[in-house]
């Protein structure tokens, strides 16, 4: 049986926790894997969140699963003090989340106890995605449940700056919560690899980005399908939004982008269906709402890509995960 600390805090069956990946992360992708026995995330990183849209999110996630899930903020500065381009984060959002999820993850601002104490107060566990030792012994301190340790392996915007192994091995050394390992996961071999080298759980982003339930852009996805990990690459070339804010994406991408004539690669909908432009170079996911140069915009991409072969359920990818890392489920 695989039963760690991760899944006996947390209540679920298995021992992986899906990436909160803004808007590809809606209801459906969050709760077909809880509902598969991991750990589900909503994204909350995409246009037009406030208290009234995360609301809605939550009941039709809460409708679609009795299992735990979580919600994913992320609380960098230009997140919570907003700029030009977004309103600053609406902090009701976070006790709302924590009244209806089983846990309140934060990510890319220096872990902060009044996050953690909201999280608790509204009766869900609190976890911090961290980048380093330092960041995950802050995490602890402020009362994080546990933490999540990113390497640099991982898609999207990345906080950590070592490989995923060598930064798991300083995190579990120096916390004494349960720790997850993110970064680079993208088969059960990665999983087990992960758990043998003392996870209590692994994170895993760019395999469900290519989930049936995903909101992901099918143009995207297929440019997922088509990639190795070599086609990836760490970068700040999509900050327009989101200065000083490392992350990793296609190449591909960043090749469009670059030769791509004009300001405006597109526009998407907002939570309230209202329709806003795309910079060149910016942040944000190109969901299925998302239309224009889908390929010229940030095509997020961890270096587990390879591993993303085509559309899956949801609980299949899970399924393919446990089976390739041969694991039973907890009772």
């Amino acid at each position: 049986m695989v039963a760690t600390r991760f899944t006996e805090l947390v209540g679920c069956a298995l021992p992986i926790q899906q990436a909160g990946m803004g808007a590809g992360s809606p209801p459906e992708l969050a709760a077909a894997v809880s509902e598969a026995g991991a750990l589900g995330m909503l994204g909350t990183g995409r246009p037009g969140l406030t208290a009234a849209t995360l609301a809605d999110l939550l009941e039709r996630t809460r409708l679609l699963t009795d299992k735990p899930f979580g919600v994913n903020f992320i609380v960098a500065p230009i997140f919570l003090n907003g700029s030009a381009m977004r309103p600053p984060l609406d902090l009701t959002c976070i006790e709302i989340a924590a009244r209806a999820a089983k846990v309140v993850e934060f990510f890319y601002g220096e872990p902060e106890r009044r996050f953690v104490e909201m999280a608790h107060a509204g009766g869900a566990l609190a976890c911090w995605q961290v980048g380093s030792q330092e960041e995950a012994i802050a995490a602890a301190q402020a009362g994080c449940d546990f933490v999540v340790a990113q390497g640099i392996e991982a898609g999207g915007h990345v906080r950590g700056t070592t490989p995923m192994m060598t930064l798991l091995r300083e995190v579990i050394s120096a916390v004494d919560v349960p720790v997850l390992a993110a970064g680079g996961i993208g088969t059960g071999q990665g999983v087990a690899a992960a758990l043998a080298a003392g996870a209590d759980g692994v994170r895993v982003g760019t395999r469900f980005a290519a989930a049936a339930e995903a909101a992901v852009h099918p143009d995207y996805v297929a440019a997922l399908i088509g990639a190795e990990a070599q086609d990836t690459v760490y970068t700040e070339v999509f900050s327009a939004t989101w200065p000083d804010a490392p992350h990793r994406v296609l190449r591909s991408a960043i090749v469009a982008a670059e030769a791509f004539q004009g300001d405006i690669v597109g526009e998407t909908s907002r939570l309230d269906g209202t329709r806003v432009p795309i910079l060149r170079f910016a942040s944000g996911v190109a969901d299925k709402t998302t239309t224009g140069a889908i390929g010229a915009m940030a095509l997020w991409a961890g270096e587990s890509v390879g591993a993303v072969k085509r559309v899956q359920p949801a609980a299949e990818i899970v399924q393919e995960l446990v089976e390739q890392a041969g694991m039973v489920r907890a009772a």
